[in-house]
């Protein structure tokens, strides 16, 4: 089972920068409840957080288990949504990693450029 739920996909520029036909890329936003890895008692984490290598620190939940906002929001493309050797919900490469309460918070504008620049890597 994974831990992840998807929220969106979109496509970007492969390379972050959008030019006359350039190569476009899917990206996809995985949402991480927050029930997951959660520290509150009764919901099953009480030896700790298997995820607190490769997530966000994991955040309370009421008794049915729901929360305010989401532990994480990972952003992937098909390339790197492979798990890793350690974990296989771990992604690989993710290009971005957020709060949940920083994706509530962020402007579009703000994350589509976040992305943008994990695309572009180290290039120009």
């Amino acid at each position: 089972m994974s831990i992840y739920a998807t929220l969106w996909s979109l496509k970007f520029p492969r390379y972050g920068d959008d030019f006359f036909d350039c190569e476009w890329i899917r990206v996809t936003a995985q949402g991480v409840p927050g029930h997951i890895g959660t520290p509150t008692p009764g919901h099953g984490y009480e030896d700790g957080d298997p995820y607190a290598d490769f997530l966000p620190p994991p955040v309370a939940v009421d008794a049915d288990g729901d929360s305010e906002f989401m532990r994480a929001v990972v952003f992937v493309t098909e390339e790197t949504k492979k798990g890793t050797s350690r974990a296989g919900q771990e992604y690989q490469e993710p290009l971005l990693v957020l709060t949940g309460r920083e994706y509530a918070a962020i402007k579009f504008d703000e994350l589509h450029t976040r992305i943008c620049d994990a695309l572009r890597g180290h290039g120009p």
